[in-house]
């Protein structure tokens, strides 16, 4: 009886604890507009790049690691989204919160098609600046033509997830 009863408690208490984890990321996945900060970061080839060149696009900047399980799971669809909506004017960036060498051997056994830049140390301040306040990987924010970020997005983005937050931004300039 005492084994039930102590079971039941922790089943509650995990329970609660996943409640209270879903309603952290939930609230953390922002849609309030701020303009994005002008920033610098080298590609794995260690070319400096501004966030400027791709002005004017639809940015969905992706900070992830290669140690992170689920920022590699989303990467495929990640391709199919850059291939689909490219010519469009949507741009995915990733930036990788991982060192040189170890996002050099990573792309060596994945094709991407988006541009891939170096975040290291640098990256996580970056990405608590553009409001990761929980230090979560992967993190996603979605730029509208105009600079503002229209969209904040902590842990794994679905390609579904994507879609209808970037659907109005692409029908816009269609109109």
């Amino acid at each position: 009886m005492k084994k039930t009863g102590l079971f039941i408690i922790v089943a509650l208490l995990a329970l609660g604890g996943g409640i209270v984890t879903k309603e952290l990321l939930s609230k953390t996945a922002q849609t309030s507009q701020s303009p994005l900060p002008e920033f610098n970061l080298p590609d794995v080839s260690g070319n400096p790049h501004s966030i400027s060149e791709w002005q004017g696009k639809i940015l969905i900047i992706n900070f992830w690691a290669t140690w992170c399980t689920p920022c590699r799971k989303e990467i495929p669809e990640f391709i199919a989204l850059q291939e689909q909506y490219a010519a469009r004017g949507l741009q995915f960036i990733g930036i990788a919160i991982d060192d040189q060498d170890a996002v050099k051997k990573y792309l060596t056994s994945i094709k991407i098609n988006y541009p891939i830049l170096i975040g290291d140390v640098t990256g996580i301040s970056l990405a608590h600046q553009l409001g990761n306040s929980i230090d979560a990987v992967p993190f996603t924010i979605i730029v509208d033509r105009q600079g503002q970020i229209v969209h904040r997005h902590p842990g794994e983005f679905s390609k579904e997830q994507i879609t209808e937050i970037i659907t109005p931004l692409i029908t816009d300039v269609m109109q």
